[in-house]
Protein backbone atom coordinates (compact mmCIF):
# COMPACT_ATOMS: atom_id res chain seq x y z
CA UNK A 1 0.00 0.00 0.00
CA UNK A 2 1.65 3.43 -0.73
CA UNK A 3 1.57 6.22 1.87
CA UNK A 4 -1.27 8.18 0.78
CA UNK A 5 -4.35 7.10 -0.97
CA UNK A 6 -6.92 4.90 0.84
CA UNK A 7 -9.66 3.07 -0.61
CA UNK A 8 -13.91 3.68 0.61
CA UNK A 9 -15.10 0.58 2.30
CA UNK A 10 -18.69 -0.53 3.74
CA UNK A 11 -19.86 2.64 1.20
CA UNK A 12 -18.34 4.62 3.88
CA UNK A 13 -21.14 3.73 6.59
CA UNK A 14 -20.07 1.90 10.18
CA UNK A 15 -18.42 -1.54 9.88
CA UNK A 16 -20.93 -4.64 10.77
CA UNK A 17 -19.90 -6.48 13.66
CA UNK A 18 -16.56 -7.75 13.47
CA UNK A 19 -15.38 -6.28 10.38
CA UNK A 20 -12.73 -4.24 10.33
CA UNK A 21 -11.07 -1.02 8.22
CA UNK A 22 -7.47 -1.77 6.92
CA UNK A 23 -4.20 0.88 6.94
CA UNK A 24 -5.35 1.31 3.60
CA UNK A 25 -8.91 1.95 3.54
CA UNK A 26 -11.19 4.28 5.28
CA UNK A 27 -15.36 5.33 5.85
CA UNK A 28 -16.59 8.64 4.76
CA UNK A 29 -15.04 12.02 5.65
CA UNK A 30 -17.11 12.41 8.61
CA UNK A 31 -16.68 9.25 10.55
CA UNK A 32 -12.58 9.79 9.60
CA UNK A 33 -12.85 13.08 11.14
CA UNK A 34 -14.64 11.66 14.55
CA UNK A 35 -12.18 9.27 14.29
CA UNK A 36 -9.21 10.90 14.42
CA UNK A 37 -10.51 13.31 16.88
CA UNK A 38 -11.06 10.61 19.42
CA UNK A 39 -7.22 9.73 18.59
CA UNK A 40 -6.10 13.08 19.52
CA UNK A 41 -7.90 13.30 22.83
CA UNK A 42 -6.26 9.87 23.55
CA UNK A 43 -2.96 11.04 23.01
CA UNK A 44 -3.81 14.36 24.76
CA UNK A 45 -3.51 14.50 28.04
CA UNK A 46 0.51 12.47 28.01
CA UNK A 47 1.62 14.56 24.99
CA UNK A 48 0.87 18.15 26.72
CA UNK A 49 1.69 17.08 30.33
CA UNK A 50 5.18 15.12 29.91
CA UNK A 51 7.20 18.11 27.71
CA UNK A 52 5.69 20.64 30.81
CA UNK A 53 7.27 17.94 33.45
CA UNK A 54 10.87 18.22 31.29
CA UNK A 55 10.39 21.85 31.16
CA UNK A 56 9.29 22.62 27.41
CA UNK A 57 6.81 24.37 25.75
CA UNK A 58 4.03 21.68 25.50
CA UNK A 59 2.22 23.82 22.49
CA UNK A 60 5.68 23.30 20.95
CA UNK A 61 5.35 19.46 21.98
CA UNK A 62 2.31 18.66 20.25
CA UNK A 63 2.74 20.56 17.43
CA UNK A 64 6.52 18.47 16.50
CA UNK A 65 4.22 15.45 17.55
CA UNK A 66 1.77 15.96 14.30
CA UNK A 67 4.94 16.59 12.01
CA UNK A 68 6.60 13.43 13.83
CA UNK A 69 3.26 11.48 13.25
CA UNK A 70 3.00 12.13 9.68
CA UNK A 71 6.64 11.31 8.87
CA UNK A 72 7.00 8.28 10.80
CA UNK A 73 3.23 7.07 8.88
CA UNK A 74 5.40 7.95 5.47
CA UNK A 75 8.67 6.21 6.46
CA UNK A 76 6.80 3.08 7.15
CA UNK A 77 4.64 3.22 3.77
CA UNK A 78 1.66 3.73 6.06
CA UNK A 79 1.64 -0.05 7.14
CA UNK A 80 1.73 0.74 10.55
CA UNK A 81 -0.85 2.55 11.73
CA UNK A 82 0.21 4.70 15.06
CA UNK A 83 0.53 8.36 16.82
CA UNK A 84 3.67 9.30 18.18
CA UNK A 85 3.19 11.66 21.07
CA UNK A 86 5.75 12.27 24.12
CA UNK A 87 8.01 9.69 25.33
CA UNK A 88 7.40 9.93 28.93
CA UNK A 89 10.61 7.71 29.12
CA UNK A 90 12.99 10.26 28.77
CA UNK A 91 11.59 12.60 31.95
CA UNK A 92 13.94 10.87 34.26
CA UNK A 93 16.97 11.62 32.30
CA UNK A 94 15.73 15.01 31.79
CA UNK A 95 15.51 15.05 35.73
CA UNK A 96 19.24 14.39 36.49
CA UNK A 97 20.78 16.57 33.39
CA UNK A 98 18.25 19.82 35.05
CA UNK A 99 19.83 18.55 38.79
CA UNK A 100 23.61 18.64 37.13
CA UNK A 101 22.91 22.39 35.86
CA UNK A 102 21.95 21.32 32.07
CA UNK A 103 19.66 24.12 30.79
CA UNK A 104 16.68 23.24 28.00
CA UNK A 105 19.28 23.58 25.27
CA UNK A 106 21.37 20.87 26.14
CA UNK A 107 18.41 18.41 27.29
CA UNK A 108 17.19 18.61 24.13
CA UNK A 109 20.65 18.18 22.08
CA UNK A 110 21.12 14.87 23.89
CA UNK A 111 17.56 13.57 23.10
CA UNK A 112 18.63 15.05 19.64
CA UNK A 113 21.80 11.90 19.57
CA UNK A 114 19.13 9.85 21.14
CA UNK A 115 16.52 9.95 18.26
CA UNK A 116 19.78 9.27 15.51
CA UNK A 117 21.01 6.28 18.07
CA UNK A 118 17.31 5.02 17.33
CA UNK A 119 17.65 6.11 13.65
CA UNK A 120 20.77 3.87 13.17
CA UNK A 121 19.72 0.88 15.27
CA UNK A 122 16.66 0.86 12.43
CA UNK A 123 18.70 1.25 9.58
CA UNK A 124 21.05 -2.24 11.06
CA UNK A 125 17.33 -4.08 11.47
CA UNK A 126 16.13 -3.02 8.53
CA UNK A 127 19.18 -4.19 6.44
CA UNK A 128 20.58 -6.86 8.67
CA UNK A 129 17.72 -7.69 11.25
CA UNK A 130 16.39 -7.66 14.55
CA UNK A 131 19.01 -10.56 15.74
CA UNK A 132 21.95 -8.18 16.02
CA UNK A 133 19.79 -5.89 18.24
CA UNK A 134 18.47 -9.07 20.22
CA UNK A 135 21.57 -9.97 21.03
CA UNK A 136 23.05 -6.88 22.49
CA UNK A 137 19.68 -6.49 24.61
CA UNK A 138 17.68 -9.54 24.85
CA UNK A 139 14.22 -9.43 26.74
CA UNK A 140 15.81 -9.47 30.03
CA UNK A 141 18.12 -6.60 29.92
CA UNK A 142 15.27 -4.79 28.21
CA UNK A 143 12.41 -4.89 31.27
CA UNK A 144 15.57 -3.89 33.73
CA UNK A 145 16.41 -0.65 31.72
CA UNK A 146 12.56 0.16 31.73
CA UNK A 147 12.00 -0.63 34.97
CA UNK A 148 14.76 1.74 36.53
CA UNK A 149 14.12 4.35 34.36
CA UNK A 150 10.34 4.24 35.63
CA UNK A 151 10.76 3.40 39.53
CA UNK A 152 13.48 5.91 39.41
CA UNK A 153 11.45 8.61 39.17
CA UNK A 154 9.61 7.49 42.06
CA UNK A 155 10.58 10.44 44.46
CA UNK A 156 9.66 12.96 41.23
CA UNK A 157 6.37 11.86 42.13
CA UNK A 158 5.92 11.79 46.16
CA UNK A 159 8.27 15.08 47.03
CA UNK A 160 8.11 17.23 44.02
CA UNK A 161 4.53 17.23 42.81
CA UNK A 162 2.42 15.55 45.38
CA UNK A 163 3.33 17.02 48.71
CA UNK A 164 1.86 20.42 47.22
CA UNK A 165 -1.61 18.95 47.95
CA UNK A 166 -1.56 15.83 48.91
CA UNK A 167 -5.81 15.16 49.26
CA UNK A 168 -6.40 16.70 45.50
CA UNK A 169 -2.91 14.27 44.39
CA UNK A 170 -4.79 11.23 46.19
CA UNK A 171 -8.02 11.61 44.45
CA UNK A 172 -6.73 12.25 40.96
CA UNK A 173 -4.20 9.20 41.82
CA UNK A 174 -7.48 7.50 42.62
CA UNK A 175 -9.71 8.76 40.16
CA UNK A 176 -6.51 7.49 37.07
CA UNK A 177 -7.07 3.89 38.96
CA UNK A 178 -11.08 3.53 38.76
CA UNK A 179 -11.44 4.80 35.24
CA UNK A 180 -8.54 3.57 33.67
CA UNK A 181 -8.85 -0.11 35.59
CA UNK A 182 -13.36 -0.12 36.13
CA UNK A 183 -14.38 1.36 32.99
CA UNK A 184 -14.28 0.01 29.45
CA UNK A 185 -13.73 1.09 25.74
CA UNK A 186 -12.42 4.58 24.73
CA UNK A 187 -13.34 6.17 28.16
CA UNK A 188 -10.64 3.79 29.65
CA UNK A 189 -7.88 4.51 27.50
CA UNK A 190 -8.05 8.56 27.88
CA UNK A 191 -7.72 8.18 31.80
CA UNK A 192 -5.05 10.84 31.76
CA UNK A 193 -6.98 13.83 30.34
CA UNK A 194 -9.61 13.25 32.23
CA UNK A 195 -7.80 13.26 35.59
CA UNK A 196 -6.83 16.68 34.34
CA UNK A 197 -10.07 17.49 34.23
CA UNK A 198 -11.03 15.81 37.17
CA UNK A 199 -8.21 17.55 39.08
CA UNK A 200 -8.59 20.85 37.77
CA UNK A 201 -12.86 20.56 38.92
CA UNK A 202 -11.01 19.31 42.62
CA UNK A 203 -9.02 21.97 42.83
CA UNK A 204 -11.42 24.98 41.38
CA UNK A 205 -13.64 23.23 44.31
CA UNK A 206 -11.11 23.37 47.18
CA UNK A 207 -10.17 26.84 46.14
CA UNK A 208 -13.48 27.97 46.85
CA UNK A 209 -13.50 26.06 50.07
CA UNK A 210 -10.44 27.20 51.52
CA UNK A 211 -7.38 28.90 49.68
CA UNK A 212 -4.24 26.91 50.11
CA UNK A 213 -1.41 27.88 53.00
CA UNK A 214 2.01 28.13 51.31
CA UNK A 215 5.02 28.78 53.77
CA UNK A 216 8.30 30.01 51.61
CA UNK A 217 11.80 31.59 52.92
CA UNK A 218 9.94 32.29 56.24
CA UNK A 219 6.70 34.04 54.86
CA UNK A 220 3.47 31.93 54.68
CA UNK A 221 0.64 33.40 52.39
CA UNK A 222 -2.80 32.07 51.11
CA UNK A 223 -2.99 31.26 47.42
CA UNK A 224 -5.57 29.74 44.78
CA UNK A 225 -4.28 26.01 43.76
CA UNK A 226 -5.73 27.31 40.23
CA UNK A 227 -3.77 30.47 38.73
CA UNK A 228 -4.92 31.28 35.46
CA UNK A 229 -3.55 34.69 35.00
CA UNK A 230 -1.14 32.82 32.74
CA UNK A 231 -3.89 31.85 30.75
CA UNK A 232 -6.06 35.10 30.75
CA UNK A 233 -3.22 36.99 29.19
CA UNK A 234 -2.28 33.94 26.05
CA UNK A 235 -3.44 34.50 22.88
CA UNK A 236 -6.00 31.82 20.83
CA UNK A 237 -3.88 31.94 17.90
CA UNK A 238 0.74 32.26 17.88
CA UNK A 239 3.81 30.99 17.62
CA UNK A 240 5.08 28.37 20.81
CA UNK A 241 7.80 30.64 22.80
CA UNK A 242 9.12 30.64 26.15
CA UNK A 243 6.27 30.73 29.17
CA UNK A 244 6.20 30.64 33.06
CA UNK A 245 3.88 27.98 34.68
CA UNK A 246 2.79 28.53 38.12
CA UNK A 247 3.88 24.82 38.70
CA UNK A 248 6.62 23.89 36.52
CA UNK A 249 8.56 27.07 36.56
CA UNK A 250 10.11 28.00 33.11
CA UNK A 251 8.70 26.27 30.23
CA UNK A 252 11.54 26.97 26.90
CA UNK A 253 9.90 27.66 23.96
CA UNK A 254 11.91 27.07 20.40
CA UNK A 255 15.84 26.63 20.41
CA UNK A 256 18.67 25.50 19.10
CA UNK A 257 20.20 22.49 21.10
CA UNK A 258 23.60 22.35 22.74
CA UNK A 259 25.95 19.24 23.19
CA UNK A 260 27.50 17.69 26.21
CA UNK A 261 28.84 14.04 26.80
CA UNK A 262 27.80 13.66 29.82
CA UNK A 263 24.16 14.26 29.47
CA UNK A 264 24.24 12.30 26.41
CA UNK A 265 25.32 9.53 28.28
CA UNK A 266 22.12 10.02 30.78
CA UNK A 267 19.63 9.86 27.74
CA UNK A 268 20.98 6.67 26.11
CA UNK A 269 19.31 4.21 28.28
CA UNK A 270 15.76 5.30 26.86
CA UNK A 271 16.86 4.81 23.58
CA UNK A 272 16.84 0.95 24.60
CA UNK A 273 12.76 1.80 26.05
CA UNK A 274 12.10 3.37 22.96
CA UNK A 275 13.11 0.18 21.47
CA UNK A 276 10.65 -1.72 23.68
CA UNK A 277 8.05 0.81 22.95
CA UNK A 278 8.27 0.41 19.23
CA UNK A 279 9.07 -3.22 18.93
CA UNK A 280 5.42 -3.79 21.35
CA UNK A 281 3.78 -1.46 19.58
CA UNK A 282 4.86 -3.23 15.88
CA UNK A 283 3.97 -6.73 17.25
CA UNK A 284 0.45 -5.54 18.84
CA UNK A 285 -0.66 -3.85 15.61
CA UNK A 286 0.21 -7.07 13.80
CA UNK A 287 -1.58 -9.02 15.57
CA UNK A 288 -4.97 -7.20 15.84
CA UNK A 289 -4.25 -6.37 11.66
CA UNK A 290 -3.60 -9.87 11.17
CA UNK A 291 -0.58 -8.61 8.75
CA UNK A 292 3.17 -9.60 9.11
CA UNK A 293 5.01 -6.14 9.89
CA UNK A 294 7.83 -7.49 10.83
CA UNK A 295 9.30 -6.13 7.29
CA UNK A 296 8.97 -2.58 8.72
CA UNK A 297 10.17 -2.77 12.59
CA UNK A 298 13.31 -1.53 11.29
CA UNK A 299 11.40 1.63 9.64
CA UNK A 300 9.29 2.10 12.68
CA UNK A 301 12.54 2.70 14.39
CA UNK A 302 13.88 5.41 12.35
CA UNK A 303 10.56 6.81 11.72
CA UNK A 304 10.31 7.50 15.54
CA UNK A 305 13.91 8.44 15.80
CA UNK A 306 13.76 10.92 12.93
CA UNK A 307 10.78 11.87 14.66
CA UNK A 308 12.79 12.49 18.00
CA UNK A 309 15.42 14.09 16.47
CA UNK A 310 13.63 16.62 14.07
CA UNK A 311 11.41 17.42 17.30
CA UNK A 312 14.80 17.75 19.51
CA UNK A 313 16.49 20.25 16.77
CA UNK A 314 13.93 22.82 17.18
CA UNK A 315 13.51 22.61 20.98
CA UNK A 316 10.89 19.83 21.20
CA UNK A 317 10.04 17.42 23.35
CA UNK A 318 11.29 13.07 22.49
CA UNK A 319 8.48 11.25 20.75
CA UNK A 320 7.15 7.59 20.69
CA UNK A 321 4.56 5.14 19.81
CA UNK A 322 1.35 5.46 21.90
CA UNK A 323 -0.38 2.33 22.92
CA UNK A 324 -3.09 4.62 24.15
CA UNK A 325 -3.87 5.01 20.47
CA UNK A 326 -3.22 1.18 20.06
CA UNK A 327 -6.70 0.85 22.66
CA UNK A 328 -8.51 3.37 20.24
CA UNK A 329 -8.06 1.48 17.28
CA UNK A 330 -8.72 -2.25 19.22
CA UNK A 331 -11.79 -0.52 20.41
CA UNK A 332 -13.33 0.29 17.01
CA UNK A 333 -11.16 -2.19 14.94
CA UNK A 334 -10.52 1.12 12.44
CA UNK A 335 -6.87 0.63 11.42
CA UNK A 336 -7.00 3.34 9.12
CA UNK A 337 -4.22 5.46 8.53
CA UNK A 338 -6.39 8.72 7.43
CA UNK A 339 -7.29 8.69 11.20
CA UNK A 340 -3.75 9.51 12.01
CA UNK A 341 -3.27 11.99 9.44
CA UNK A 342 -6.40 13.54 10.55
CA UNK A 343 -5.10 13.52 14.48
CA UNK A 344 -1.62 14.73 13.24
CA UNK A 345 -3.18 17.55 11.79
CA UNK A 346 -5.84 19.17 14.71
CA UNK A 347 -2.45 18.41 16.75
CA UNK A 348 -0.53 20.94 14.50
CA UNK A 349 -3.26 23.05 14.45
CA UNK A 350 -3.44 23.30 18.49
CA UNK A 351 0.79 23.87 18.54
CA UNK A 352 -0.64 27.31 17.32
CA UNK A 353 -2.61 27.76 20.35
CA UNK A 354 -1.15 29.16 22.91
CA UNK A 355 -3.77 29.19 25.10
CA UNK A 356 -3.87 25.23 25.72
CA UNK A 357 -0.56 25.18 26.34
CA UNK A 358 -0.83 27.99 28.50
CA UNK A 359 -4.24 26.00 30.61
CA UNK A 360 -1.30 22.85 30.65
CA UNK A 361 1.12 24.80 32.24
CA UNK A 362 -1.25 26.19 34.78
CA UNK A 363 -2.25 22.37 35.74
CA UNK A 364 -2.40 22.25 39.89
CA UNK A 365 1.09 20.60 41.96
CA UNK A 366 -1.34 18.19 43.18
CA UNK A 367 -3.17 17.09 40.68
CA UNK A 368 0.00 16.26 38.44
CA UNK A 369 1.16 14.38 41.84
CA UNK A 370 -1.89 12.16 41.63
CA UNK A 371 -1.04 11.42 37.94
CA UNK A 372 2.24 10.84 37.81
CA UNK A 373 2.13 8.68 41.03
CA UNK A 374 0.41 6.54 38.87
CA UNK A 375 2.18 7.07 35.85
CA UNK A 376 5.36 6.62 36.80
CA UNK A 377 4.58 2.91 38.54
CA UNK A 378 2.79 1.93 35.53
CA UNK A 379 6.57 2.87 33.69
CA UNK A 380 8.40 0.92 35.94
CA UNK A 381 5.84 -2.38 36.06
CA UNK A 382 5.77 -2.47 32.15
CA UNK A 383 9.51 -3.71 32.61
CA UNK A 384 8.33 -6.50 34.44
CA UNK A 385 5.45 -7.12 31.57
CA UNK A 386 8.32 -7.39 28.92
CA UNK A 387 9.94 -10.22 31.68
CA UNK A 388 6.64 -11.97 31.77
CA UNK A 389 5.50 -11.97 28.60
CA UNK A 390 9.21 -13.18 26.77
CA UNK A 391 9.42 -15.65 30.14
CA UNK A 392 12.48 -14.55 31.46
CA UNK A 393 13.92 -17.16 34.39
CA UNK A 394 14.67 -15.77 37.47
CA UNK A 395 15.52 -18.98 39.04
CA UNK A 396 19.20 -18.51 36.51
CA UNK A 397 21.13 -16.35 38.79
CA UNK A 398 22.73 -15.45 35.31
CA UNK A 399 19.76 -13.37 34.85
CA UNK A 400 18.56 -12.79 38.65
CA UNK A 401 22.29 -11.12 39.80
CA UNK A 402 23.76 -8.39 37.25
CA UNK A 403 19.70 -7.30 36.99
CA UNK A 404 18.96 -7.25 40.41
CA UNK A 405 22.65 -4.83 40.72
CA UNK A 406 21.63 -2.58 37.89
CA UNK A 407 18.35 -1.95 39.29
CA UNK A 408 18.66 -0.69 42.41
CA UNK A 409 21.61 1.10 41.07
CA UNK A 410 19.17 3.13 38.90
CA UNK A 411 16.64 3.45 41.00
CA UNK A 412 18.87 4.68 43.97
CA UNK A 413 20.97 6.76 41.94
CA UNK A 414 24.01 5.44 42.37
CA UNK A 415 26.80 7.71 41.29
CA UNK A 416 29.92 6.62 39.52
CA UNK A 417 32.81 8.79 39.20
CA UNK A 418 35.67 8.58 37.02
CA UNK A 419 36.81 12.12 37.67
CA UNK A 420 36.00 15.65 38.89
CA UNK A 421 34.37 16.58 36.11
CA UNK A 422 32.80 13.64 34.71
CA UNK A 423 30.55 10.83 36.54
CA UNK A 424 27.08 9.03 35.58
CA UNK A 425 24.61 8.72 37.75
CA UNK A 426 20.97 6.77 38.14
CA UNK A 427 19.42 5.29 35.05
CA UNK A 428 22.74 5.86 33.43
CA UNK A 429 24.86 3.89 35.69
CA UNK A 430 22.03 1.35 36.54
CA UNK A 431 21.81 0.48 32.60
CA UNK A 432 25.40 -0.01 32.26
CA UNK A 433 25.70 -2.32 35.48
CA UNK A 434 23.10 -4.15 34.11
CA UNK A 435 24.36 -4.19 30.29
CA UNK A 436 28.26 -5.31 31.64
CA UNK A 437 26.84 -7.71 34.16
CA UNK A 438 24.66 -9.47 32.14
CA UNK A 439 26.78 -10.01 29.24
CA UNK A 440 29.56 -11.17 31.11
CA UNK A 441 28.01 -13.35 33.21
CA UNK A 442 26.76 -15.02 30.20
CA UNK A 443 30.07 -15.22 28.22
CA UNK A 444 31.94 -16.25 30.99
CA UNK A 445 29.73 -18.63 32.77
CA UNK A 446 29.79 -21.33 29.71
CA UNK A 447 32.98 -21.33 29.76
CA UNK A 448 33.54 -22.09 33.90
CA UNK A 449 31.27 -24.97 33.18
CA UNK A 450 27.68 -23.16 34.20
CA UNK A 451 24.73 -23.98 32.54
CA UNK A 452 22.35 -21.69 32.31
CA UNK A 453 19.05 -22.29 34.99
CA UNK A 454 21.59 -23.74 37.09
CA UNK A 455 23.81 -22.06 40.28
CA UNK A 456 22.65 -21.00 43.64
CA UNK A 457 20.18 -18.46 43.05
CA UNK A 458 17.86 -20.19 45.47
CA UNK A 459 20.83 -19.65 48.02
CA UNK A 460 20.86 -16.47 47.15
CA UNK A 461 17.75 -15.19 47.81
CA UNK A 462 15.43 -18.34 48.82
CA UNK A 463 14.01 -18.64 45.02
CA UNK A 464 11.84 -14.85 45.20
CA UNK A 465 11.93 -15.60 40.83
CA UNK A 466 11.87 -19.26 40.43
CA UNK A 467 10.11 -19.72 37.27
CA UNK A 468 6.47 -20.62 36.72
CA UNK A 469 6.60 -24.65 35.23
CA UNK A 470 5.04 -26.30 32.07
CA UNK A 471 2.68 -29.00 32.57
CA UNK A 472 5.86 -31.37 32.16
CA UNK A 473 7.27 -29.24 34.98
CA UNK A 474 9.86 -28.21 32.60
CA UNK A 475 11.06 -24.55 33.95
CA UNK A 476 9.91 -21.91 31.28
CA UNK A 477 12.67 -19.40 30.17
CA UNK A 478 16.51 -19.90 29.42
CA UNK A 479 17.10 -23.15 27.56
CA UNK A 480 13.39 -24.42 27.84
CA UNK A 481 11.38 -25.33 25.04
CA UNK A 482 8.03 -23.70 25.46
CA UNK A 483 5.20 -22.13 23.34
CA UNK A 484 6.40 -19.05 22.06
CA UNK A 485 9.81 -18.44 20.63
CA UNK A 486 12.17 -18.20 23.47
CA UNK A 487 16.18 -17.89 22.59
CA UNK A 488 19.00 -18.46 24.59
CA UNK A 489 19.51 -14.97 26.12
CA UNK A 490 16.81 -15.16 28.52
CA UNK A 491 14.23 -14.72 26.95
CA UNK A 492 11.90 -14.43 23.37
CA UNK A 493 12.16 -12.27 20.75
CA UNK A 494 12.00 -8.07 20.53
CA UNK A 495 8.97 -8.14 18.64
CA UNK A 496 7.39 -9.72 21.85
CA UNK A 497 8.08 -7.18 24.25
CA UNK A 498 5.41 -4.81 26.03
CA UNK A 499 4.09 -1.41 24.16
CA UNK A 500 4.80 1.29 26.58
Amino acid sequence: MAAWGWTLVYNGRTPPPGAVVRPGERLSAPRMAGLGAQHVVAMFGATFVFPAIMGLNPNLAVLMSGIATIIFLLIVKGRVPSYLGTSASFVAAVAAIRAQGGNSAQVTGAILIAGLILVAVGVIVHFGGSHYVRAVLPPAVTGAVVMLIGFNLASVATTTYFPSEQWIGLLTALFVIVVAVLLRGFVSRIAIFLALIFGYLISWIADRIRLLHQCTGGKCVDVHRIDWSGVKSAHWLGLPKDIISPTFGPLTGPHWPEFRFTFILLVIPSVIALLAENSGHVKAVSEMTGEDLDPYLGRAFIGDGVGTALASLVGGSPTTTYAENIGVMAATRIYSTLAYYIAAAVAILFGFCPKFGAVVAATPGGVLGGITLVLYGMIGLLGAKIWIENRVDFGDPMNLVPLAAGIIAGIGNLVIKFSNTFSITGIAAGTLIVLIGYHLVHILGPRLGLVPGSGPAEDLAEQPGRAAKEPTGQPIGRGSTSTGSTNSQGGSEPGETASL
